[in-house]
């Protein structure tokens, strides 16, 4: 049972790590065909949108393979500055007065 909601929650962070290349690859690719309106701005823009596919599952698959996906997701997501920020701001308004 547990294997399977791993197996799960493996898959859609493999998901959310290829989205995110792919997504930079389709905005490259539009800029570029909507600069360039021809047969050959399509086409450019069609591959720069595929390698941003071929990038992002490359990705994901070495993530997966190696770090597992949602425990690479958690530390990119993380943010450590911002953990403690209400200590912080009670600090500096005491050390103000």
């Amino acid at each position: 049972m547990f294997k399977i909601l791993e197996k799960i929650t493996e898959l859609i962070g493999w998901f959310q790590i290829v989205i995110s290349p792919t997504l930079l690859g389709l905005g490259i690719g539009c800029i570029v065909y909507f600069n360039f309106q021809n047969l050959a701005g399509l086409i450019l823009g069609i591959i720069i949108s595929i390698i941003g596919l071929i990038c992002g599952i490359a990705l994901a698959t070495k993530k997966l393979k190696t770090t597992e996906t949602i425990h690479f997701l958690s530390r990119v997501s993380a943010t450590p500055e911002l953990d403690n920020i209400n200590e912080t701001k009670q600090l500096k308004n005491k050390n103000s007065c």
